[in-house]
């Protein structure tokens, strides 16, 4: 059988968005986020972050500087008794890149391929599968990818009035957990 996994987006999903973050100093979770994995994983889903992170193309921090980071991250979670989370990231710009991280490619949001790699690599039912992001563009990557269930986060109203199937706006986070979709 296969696995049922629950994409995050990561900066503005699982920590508050500050542009273009890589130092732990500036992480500042998402209120509420570690009990919204936390309860996905209570119900068979495997959480899976899929980021881009073209602030890695753009020069502004490396590669080895991200990885820093996601291990220092993980840490928290295990902390917090959540399982080990894959990150899947896209380090390229197609304008704003430097050297070989200046491409359009197929992993950065909106094009689906950190999803369509994750689901390769871990056996996923993209179809009994939800993605909870912050972006239009996290929400178009998972449908593409063939994500059943997308979560649109935001603080306003809806940004692109784009229908795309199964799609649930929340405000938080935290308002994930009242509404029906993992029941």
């Amino acid at each position: 059988m296969k696995n049922k996994a629950l994409f995050l987006d990561r900066d503005g999903i699982i920590n508050e968005d500050k542009a273009y973050v890589y130092r732990k100093e500036d992480i500042d979770f998402v209120e509420g986020i570690f009990d919204v994995i936390r309860t996905f994983v209570s119900k068979g889903f495997m959480p899976v972050i899929v980021t881009n992170q073209s602030g890695i193309g753009r020069g502004l921090y490396s590669e080895a500087d991200f990885a820093a980071l996601s291990r220092w991250m993980q840490s928290q979670f295990d902390s917090a008794g959540l399982p080990a989370i894959p990150v899947y990231y896209c380090p390229h710009h197609p304008t704003e890149g430097i050297g070989q991280y200046r491409q359009q490619c197929d992993c950065r949001k909106p094009e689906p391929g950190m999803l369509l790699t994750a689901i390769a690599e871990h056996h996923i039912d993209a179809s009994r599968s939800f993605m909870i992001g912050d972006s239009w563009r996290d929400i178009q990557a998972a449908d593409a990818a063939g994500v059943g269930h997308k979560i649109f986060v935001s603080p306003g109203d809806n940004e692109n009035s784009q229908p795309i199937d199964n799609v649930t706006h929340v405000n938080t986070v935290s308002h994930i957990l009242s509404t029906d979709v993992i029941a």
